[in-house]
């Protein structure tokens, strides 16, 4: 991963993009392909991790191959299939970088639309695609916007299309959102929950490459639906301070460590 550290001071920012990937073999030397279009044209140096979810196809050992032969490209691999929630959170574990980014892996969006973001940053702690004109089938688009609604009406976050993968969060941010199973439907809700600030750009969106979707209309509605309520039990629980002074002596902290 990227090893400069975001808390060190004015070290030049860096961007980690997420990939998680679970049975996507057919689409990962094109997406390779795409990104490698992306990084020499990112205002900030930047790499991808990926996040084998579990495959059980060829994801892994593609995934293997591209980074063996690509300086920017890394990999971790889960031990078994855990969820999306699971593997962008064990992503966000392993990244040392100032940015976080996250897209797909099965090409429906393009790494060229994150250079859209950087000018929102560090204006903004996270930026996010609404997906524009999008290519799926009517039931995808119906249930997505259904419980896209839900959502809104429930927790009032503002949010268009908080299930678009495009996106890009401060680490520091990323770090402390809460884990939960589902928490990949509320990232910009759980940024805007620590006070951080979310702006929405239009992005391209495209038919699916290859293979298939992981989705059906079940877990596209009752899963949203479901983790919703969740989701607002939590924030009612949420804490959140900030402190106004502190002192602490060092010399005792010396003294005890003797």
């Amino acid at each position: 991963m990227v090893n400069e550290h975001y808390n060190e001071g004015p070290a030049k920012p860096t961007l980690t993009i997420l990939v998680p990937v679970f049975n996507e073999a057919e689409c990962l030397l094109r997406l390779s392909e795409a990104v490698d279009a992306f990084l020499p044209q990112s205002p900030i140096p930047a790499e991808v991790l990926f996040i084998n979810d579990g495959s059980t196809d060829d994801s892994l050992s593609m995934i293997r191959e591209i980074c063996g032969r690509k300086n920017l490209y890394n990999y971790i691999s889960l031990s078994r299939n855990s969820g999306l929630s699971t593997a962008i959170k064990a992503g966000i574990d392993h990244c040392q970088s100032t940015y976080i980014g996250y897209i797909d892996s099965d090409l429906q969006t393009s790494p060229m639309d994150f250079l859209l973001f950087f000018e929102h940053l560090p204006e903004h702690q996270m930026i996010c695609g609404i997906r524009m004109k999008r290519k799926d089938t009517f039931v995808k688009k119906i249930s997505s916007r259904i419980a896209n609604g839900f959502r809104r009406r429930m927790i009032n976050d503002g949010i268009v299309d908080t299930g678009c993968p495009l996106k890009i969060m401060d680490a520091v941010f990323a770090r402390r959102v809460p884990f939960f199973d589902g928490m990949h439907r509320f990232l910009p809700a759980l940024i805007q929950l620590q006070g951080g600030k979310v702006k929405q750009i239009p992005v391209q969106h495209f038919e699916r490459y290859a293979g298939t979707s992981k989705y059906h209309l079940f877990n596209r509605l009752w899963g949203p639906l479901n983790d919703t309520f969740a989701f607002r039990w939590m924030r009612k629980r949420y804490i959140r301070y900030t402190i106004s002074e502190q002192f602490i002596n060092k010399a005792a902290v010396r003294h005890e460590q003797v």
